[in-house]
């Protein structure tokens, strides 16, 4: 079996790959992608093979695919632009003949409607009408997207939101990457879609007193509102539009849509998910 890996040169990837190896894949039977084969020389030292795999050239991704039968597409990164990329490796892998598509998605992607979710929800859709054998890796919040909130805490004291009392099933780049690498690997896994979510779901007062304990001070959460947020986000420099955006992510957070945990990232990667001290301390 020959596993290529998508966007190996990024955080997700690069742990994907890690676990592949930890799990007992060869080095030899995977293929770390990216735009930039530099950014992959660490793992070309270790002994996966690499290749260069840009979404916007089809003719770079038919090259990755030849002799491939196991795809890990690992969605983009920039909002608005990933759905054509996601398309073009979808056609290719068809053409390759790939016998296992696994794709990393959004938590609820096709039945909660939110800013980040209409291009997972188109890609998951492009994969059921391409008829590949799916696995389809519904990732909720990274811990690692609280840093940014706890390094500013670490200064104000604070950690503003405008996400209510909702709650976040969060979990670590580290159990997402692995519960990838159990996907490729494991044969049963064809046609499923799996919620993947931590183990413990927090409140944003959970994550402020999660904060303090990393950080030795107090940390208190401010509750604002949509427009309050807005508000702050283009003070600090954010034109309307990016503003609405970035409000409207913790619009769908405070209506609920990473909220749901039931255990199944744990059962699939064999033990507990990361801890939010834990993530925040290591994401630090």
């Amino acid at each position: 079996m020959t596993i290529l890996v998508t966007g190996a040169s990024g955080h997700l990837g690069h742990l994907v790959v890690d676990a592949l190896l930890q799990r007992g894949a060869s080095a030899s039977d995977i293929i770390a992608s990216g735009r930039d084969v530099a950014k992959l020389s660490d793992l070309a030292d270790r002994g996966v093979l690499t290749a260069r795999v840009d979404f916007d050239d089809p003719a770079t991704i038919a090259a990755a695919l030849d002799g491939v039968d196991t795809v890990l597409l690992i969605s983009t990164s920039e909002p608005g632009k990933r759905y054509p990329g996601h398309k073009n490796v979808i056609d290719a892998a068809v053409a390759a003949g790939v016998a296992k598509f696994v794709y990393t998605s959004l938590s609820k992607a096709t039945t909660f409607d939110w800013p980040l979710g209409a291009e997972h929800h188109a890609t998951e859709e492009a994969l059921v009408a391409s008829g590949l054998p799916t696995v389809i890796l519904r990732n909720d919040w990274y811990l690692e997207n609280y840093a940014a909130y706890v390094q500013r805490a670490a200064e104000s004291g604070v950690i503003a939101a405008a996400v209510g009392d909702a709650t976040v099933a969060a979990a670590a780049r580290a159990d997402y990457a692995d519960a990838a690498a159990v996907a490729l690997l494991e044969d049963g896994h064809l046609g499923k879609v799996y919620e993947l979510a931590g183990d413990v779901a927090f409140s944003y007062d959970d994550l402020a007193a999660a904060a303090a304990e990393v950080l030795g001070r107090d940390v208190t959460y401010v509750r604002l509102t949509h427009d309050e947020l807005v508000a702050g986000l283009k003070g600090a420099g954010l034109d309307e539009q990016i503003a609405q955006f970035v409000a409207g992510l913790d619009d769908g957070i405070r209506e609920g849509v990473l909220s749901s945990t039931d255990g199944t990232l744990s059962r699939l990667i064999g033990r507990p998910t990361t801890t939010l001290v834990d993530g925040l301390r290591a994401a630090l």
